[in-house]
């Protein structure tokens, strides 16, 4: 699963990146500070299963505090995108194919108004936000429309001669963005048997129905601090009600997370408060920054949200699954960490998904599975459910 952060320029993304990342990207106030897309792993919160084995978790990857583990998961953040970008202008191109192996996109709006659509600071409420978010629609509709509309005839007439499956025929075209087969199944739902029968319309609206099912996006609401972002997280939520709206401070997210890293702090990803641990280590200045995020961040919001964003992206619009490899007998791998790992799944998982996301030598040799809550057995085709806790039985 990757997570790809869009939008314009120097709306904040690269601050989010490094919000949910910890990791170095470079941010300043000027359109096109990320050129190269960064690449780093954030974590979403998981209810632990340790607990109800009455035990404490070892991760390999990520942590575990009381009970909540944090599990990893991949982000991308791509150059900003202005509009035009699909036809090539501010090297859109480039990081428009940049996203194609992304799974859910988040879209970092900044709800203050302070930034015009090409990005480039302007007085504090003066652009509508608004206008961002159909300007990266369409951006991102057109260029699916374009890489599916450059080879449409030639499989188009290949397709009639062969009488072939329109399924086929569109299969590795899609497979280069990145959509699976079912979304390719739910996109052709009511349509044509025949490419040859589309009308070039239809291919449009094909192209953009696609792009909705399988890059679905996320409205990230930054800078809700700001003066006039309440006011445009209102007709934002009311003007798109069928998009998520997250209000988001990636910058209040950062430096609680660096205040914590320095031992200033104690605070976890998403919490709704802090406590000071070295107050006399703290400035005045930053003493009043804390508590203008405590009272106009998380008090108000509830969190930063950011971490809320990114749970909401894979549990709530792509529905992903935490799944516990542990065995029937004992829940400790060879080195002895307890329940080590923990996998993001999509939805419908089977038990034989779950073996190949192990190993390709599990999948392949797969005998059974067993159910470490209930020791029940289990066949491949068991669809898993949220918090299972699977040992695969495999052949030599």
């Amino acid at each position: 699963m990757l997570i790809g952060i869009v939008g314009k320029p120097n709306t904040g993304k690269s601050t989010f990146f490094k919000a949910c990342t910890m990791a170095q990207a470079e941010a300043a106030n000027y359109p096109f500070t990320t050129i190269d897309p960064n690449r780093g792993v954030g974590f979403v919160r998981v209810e632990c299963i340790d607990k109800e084995f009455n035990v404490q978790c070892n991760p390999r990857t990520g942590f575990c505090v009381n009970h909540i583990r944090y599990v990893p998961v991949d982000i991308i953040d791509v150059a900003g995108l202005v509009p035009g970008a699909h036809e090539g202008k501010g090297l859109g191109n480039k990081f428009l194919d940049d996203l194609r192996n992304a799974d859910v996109l988040i879209h970092i709006v900044d709800i203050s108004g302070s930034t015009n659509e090409k990005g480039e600071p302007v007085d504090l409420g003066s652009y509508d936000p608004l206008k961002d978010i159909e300007f990266l629609v369409f951006e991102l509709d057109m260029w699916f429309y374009q890489v599916i509309l450059k080879n449409w005839k030639n499989l188009a007439r290949t397709q009639a001669s062969t009488k072939g499956k329109i399924l086929d025929a569109l299969r590795d075209v899609c497979a280069g963005l990145s959509i699976k087969e079912h979304q390719l199944v739910k996109g052709l739902k009511g349509k044509p048997e025949l490419m040859i029968d589309f009308s070039e319309e239809q291919v449009k609206q094909f192209a953009f129905e696609l792009r909705a099912i399988s890059k679905p996006i996320v409205i990230c609401a930054n800078k809700c601090d700001l003066l006039s972002a309440e006011a445009n997280i209102k007709r934002l939520k009311e003007a798109y009600p069928n998009l998520l709206v997250i209000p988001v401070s990636a910058e209040s997210e950062l430096a609680l997370k660096e205040a914590s890293k320095a031992g200033l702090i104690d605070y976890l990803p998403g919490q709704a408060d802090f406590k000071i641990l070295k107050p006399e280590s703290l400035n005045e200045k930053q003493v009043k920054a804390l508590e203008f995020v405590k009272v106009n961040i998380l008090q108000k919001y509830g969190s930063t949200g950011v971490q809320d964003i990114l749970e909401k992206s894979v549990f709530d619009v792509l529905g992903y699954m935490p799944i516990f490899p542990a065995g029937s007998t004992k829940l400790a791998d060879k080195d002895g960490n307890i329940l080590p790992d923990c996998f993001l799944l999509p939805p419908k998982s089977t038990a034989l998904d779950f073996a190949y996301t192990i190993h390709s030598d599990l999948g392949n040799k797969f005998i059974k599975a067993i159910l470490a809550k209930t020791k029940q057995m289990v066949g491949k085709d068991y669809e898993l459910k949220p918090r299972d806790a699977l040992e695969i039985v495999s052949g030599r």
